[in-house]
């Protein structure tokens, strides 16, 4: 049996962290600088010896939320400036092959920046082996867990079963935690999940010959069609990871080559020559269309032994860019909650839970609209139109007026109070509005007479 032991001081903890990704392995930083013992348990092999899966990357876009966290335990100068390619606007791609760009910041250029996933969650793990106080254990995975007394039943490489107890059990194990789901059996836990109608299936635009990129780098470009949408986030050797985003019936309309074809000749023709005719049929029939799932639950904890934090609490659809930023900051909250209640588990757990829910469901509402915006909003008029008094208003009053996306994407404003003052700017602008027109009206009737 193996077993943590509270030992060396009254203020050390023991903390095993379940799931050794992103999420799990900077939350391991954050307990580890505070002097806590931690143990990571991931299920998988080490993913610095391993390949990236073919199909499930999604490129991550590091944002202020994410940037702060990294600061915190001191890597984020190395992920911006030798790693993350900054991404300045929105390029638009039209059917006809032209293109325009919606910046992200006009006011201030502020940019989201493209990392790969693979070389982020390595550099949090290598950083993890500074500290003595923090061990990695893959290819464990949990069986079972008795989230009340902290214990836990891992499966290991041998198919051996170990025991290991713990302070403080964090699950950090993904949209599909093994911890959340012996949490459910816990009364009062309000779980729900859904998958929306759109599955997502990645291809590639390679370098060119010369080994540059074969578009403008530092955009998001995006190829808005209405009900679908592609989307492409450059990478470090040049290529760019493309994400098709369609609903599963329009994926399984395309059989052939010859039809795979027609379509990107229709929706996507500027896309053909990037990413050429043979690796586009190789690429998407040599995958699967993946679904997309959105968790929402509550409470996070359980009495003051364990805690579910990153996409295990609260998965989100990728669309607004901040599902790995919103873990990020998960970390960084509670690391305050530990300073703020001098490691009272009980009272870090509980507030944690009363305070970080509201904020979660908001930024899950917010991904679910920002898939319509990018895949049919942002070719309309009217949205341009109120990007442009945004932007103005922003300019004019920054202190006043922040608009919605740099709210979310370039602050640590609560997502919860982001929403809550784009619906106050609808109100003021909706007022505006209404005063103008009546008094054009107004004036009409009073030149009239």
């Amino acid at each position: 049996m193996a077993q943590l032991q509270n030992g060396h001081s009254k203020k050390q903890l023991d903390i095993a962290i379940v799931g050794g990704g992103l999420v799990g392995s900077l939350e391991a930083l954050y307990m580890a600088k505070r002097g806590h013992r931690v143990h990571i348990f991931e299920y998988r092999e080490d993913i610095r010896k391993t390949p990236l899966a073919r199909g499930r990357s999604i490129n991550l876009a590091l944002s202020v939320r994410g940037r702060t966290a990294l600061r915190d335990v001191g890597l984020e100068e190395q992920m911006i400036q030798n790693h993350g390619i900054p991404m300045r606007a929105r390029m638009i791609h039209r059917l006809d092959g032209s293109t325009y760009a919606i910046p992200y910041d006009a006011r201030t250029n502020q940019c989201i920046y493209s990392v790969g996933r693979n070389y982020l969650n390595g550099l949090l793990l290598q950083e993890s082996e500074k500290y003595e106080n923090v061990e990695r254990h893959f290819n464990h995975k949990l069986v079972d867990a008795n989230l009340r007394k902290g214990s836990m039943k891992f499966e290991t490489p041998g198919k051996e079963n170990i025991d290991v107890t713990a302070d403080l059990i964090i699950g950090a194990d993904g949209a599909f935690s093994a911890v959340r789901k012996c949490m459910m059996k816990q009364p009062l836990f309000d779980y729900s999940q859904k998958y929306i109608e759109h599955g997502y299936l990645e291809l590639c635009i390679p370098a060119d010959e010369s080994g540059g990129f074969q578009m403008p780098p530092n955009y998001l470009h995006i190829w808005p069609r209405g009900n679908f949408m592609m989307i492409a986030l450059p990478n470090q050797d040049c290529s760019w990871t493309v994400t098709l985003f369609m609903p599963f019936t329009n994926f399984k309309t395309i059989d052939s080559e010859e039809k795979l074809l027609g379509f990107f000749e229709k929706y996507f023709p500027d896309s053909i020559p990037l990413i050429g005719k043979e690796k586009l049929i190789e690429d998407f029939f040599g995958g699967s269309p993946s679904p997309l799932v959105a968790v929402k639950c509550r409470p996070y904890h359980v009495e003051d032994r364990a805690l579910i934090i990153g996409d295990a609490a609260h998965a989100v659809v990728p669309f607004y860019g901040q599902g790995m930023n919103a873990g990020f900051e998960d970390c960084t909250l509670l690391d305050k909650l530990f300073q703020k209640h001098h490691d009272s588990l009980a009272e870090i757990l509980e507030e944690f839970s009363l305070t970080r829910w509201e904020d979660t469901h908001a930024i899950s509402d917010l991904a679910m609209y920002n898939y319509v915006e990018m895949r049919d909003l942002v070719t309309r008029p009217s949205y341009r139109l109120r990007k442009a008094m945004d932007d103005f208003l922003f300019w004019l009053a920054p202190n006043f007026w922040v608009p919605l996306y740099n709210s979310v994407t370039f602050s640590t404003m609560p997502y919860s109070q982001c929403v809550k003052n784009r619906e106050w700017q609808d109100k003021m602008l909706t007022y505006f509005i209404i005063s103008a027109m009546s008094s054009a009206l107004l004036g009409y009737f009073v030149m009239s007479r």
